[in-house]
This record gives structure tokens, C-alpha cells and sequence, in this order.
């Protein structure tokens, strides 16, 4: 939670945080290493690209566009495949083969090579990749969704609410969604490091974030070229994809564990 509250606190106070900008090129300060090293200096405590660029910079700015694909994907993709499970799973018969069908023609698709491919089509930019990405994840939503609901629907509760006349979108809002929300804020949550994993891979690929805007998967692409010479580059971004994947895969289990009423009796 604290490397949580750290990648927002920088995506939020990213302006306040540095003096310099994430695009704008200072050439003659072109490659310089982190501090330590010996040509470092605590002017640009994490180097510079090729560009002259501050390497602190572009990471914290890169934080933002990471929250914001993922929060955009993740409600694009999370709400498509919550209202598509809940209809599925409730309605049943020939809607919910349908649907299901559906769903395993989504799994059927190469994921990054329909990201890529809906890229290249509609071209770079993030309103591009949130929906790219939304589309690799509704179909893994609903599938798990649909399988609560058809537990749900067999509970005494959804049998009095019909006894008692209330129509059958109204059980779906008011008695089957509250009771899937826990499962649906565990998916959300181990899907973040899945959406944070496919942004940075479609940006790497030069199918994501156009350049200049800081990217992490971007500036990991920008640095491979000198990756023995200029390890900072790509490596500083890759340790940040990395702790922020895992923290979050962490995150989810134990919101998993902590919210499965089976798990915390014992």
C-alpha cells in the first residue's frame, strides 16, 4: 500500500515534484549518468536520455499515464464485462450461450496482436489503447462474473424478491450486483499489473503513448539501443514496471484473502 500511495502521490504532484519538463530537450546535457556514477551529478539524480531529458522527470510524469490507462481500461473493460456477466448469468438460455460464445472468440485473439493491430488502425494515442486494452480484458471479467451470478441466483433472497414482484432488472441492481462487487474490486485489482504490463508492451512496440509523452514501456524502448552504454535508460523504468506489477499483484491477493469470508474465520 505505501508503494500504491507513493506511484499516485508522484502521478498526482508530478509538476511539483520536479523543476524540469518531461518533453522539453536540453542537448548538452545529453546521456548523463545517474548521481552516483562518475560523471553524475545531483542536478539530474537519475541521469538524463538522449535527448538531455531528466530520467526522474519522465518516470514520474510516465506514473500518470500509466494511472490513467489503466484506471480508463479497467472501467471501460471492468463495466463491460460486469454488465455482461450479471445478463448472462441471470437471463440464462439462449442470451447467455450467445454471450459465452462471445466471450470465447475474445480468448481466441492474440491479445497484443489485436492491441496492435486496432492501433495501427485507428492510430497512436490514448484514447486508442484504453480501448485496446478494454477489449483484451471484458471477456475474463465476464466469464468470472457469470459464475457468480449463477450462484446468486439460486440464493433464498433472489427467490423472495421474486415472490415479491420486483422485475427482473431490479433484482440484477439491487440484490445480484452489490453481491458480485467484492469479486469484481478483487479482478480490478489483480488485472491492474496485467493493464500496467500491456500498456508498457504496446508502447515499447511503438503501438502505444506517442513520444514525447513520458512512457514507461516508451522510454524502455528508447534506451534498448544503448542499453550498454546507457544502462539508466531502460533499466531504471523496467525495475518501475516491475515493483509496480508485483506490489499490485501482491495487493490483490490479499484483498482476495481479506475479503473471502471463508479465509478470514480462520
Amino acid at each position: 500500500m505505501f508503494i500504491i500511495g507513493g506511484m499516485i502521490f508522484a502521478a498526482v504532484f508530478a509538476p511539483y515534484l520536479t523543476p524540469y519538463s518531461p518533453i522539453d530537450q536540453t542537448l548538452p546535457d545529453k546521456l548523463l549518468p545517474p548521481f552516483w556514477e562518475a560523471k553524475g551529478s545531483m542536478k539530474y539524480i537519475l541521469g538524463t536520455d538522449i535527448f538531455g531529458r531528466d530520467v526522474l522527470t519522465r518516470l514520474l510524469y510516465g506514473a500518470r499515464v500509466s494511472l490513467i490507462v489503466t484506471g480508463l481500461s479497467l472501467l471501460f473493460g471492468g463495466g463491460v464485462g460486469l454488465l455482461i456477466g450479471i445478463t448472462s448469468g441471470y437471463i440464462g438460455g439462449r442470451l447467455d450461450s450467445l454471450l459465452m460464445r462471445l466471450v470465447d472468440a475474445a480468448f481466441t485473439f492474440p491479445a497484443i496482436l489485436f492491441a496492435l493491430l486496432l492501433a495501427v488502425t485507428m492510430g497512436q494515442g490514448l484514447d486508442t489503447l484504453v480501448i485496446a486494452i478494454g477489449l483484451l480484458l471484458w471477456a475474463g471479467f465476464a466469464r468470472i462474473i457469470r459464475g457468480e451470478v449463477l450462484a446468486l441466483k439460486q440464493r433464498d433472497f433472489v427467490a423472495l424478491a421474486k415472490v415479491h414482484g420486483c422485475s427482473e432488472l431490479r433484482i440484477m441492481v439491487t440484490h445480484i450486483l452489490p453481491n458480485v462487487m467484492n469479486t469484481f474490486m478483487v479482478l480490478v485489482t489483480l488485472n491492474v499489473g496485467a493493464v500496467i504490463v500491456a500498456e508498457a508492451s504496446l508502447s515499447f512496440l511503438g503501438a502505444g503513448i506517442p513520444p514525447p509523452t513520458p512512457s514507461w514501456g516508451l522510454m524502455v524502448a528508447e534506451g534498448r539501443g544503448k542499453i550498454s552504454s546507457a544502462w539508466w535508460l531502460s533499466l531504471l523504468p523496467g525495475i518501475a514496471i516491475t515493483l509496480v506489477v508485483l506490489t499490485f499483484n501482491l495487493f490483490g491477493d490479499w484483498l482476495r484473502d481479506r475479503l473471502d469470508p471463508k479465509l478470514r474465520q480462520l
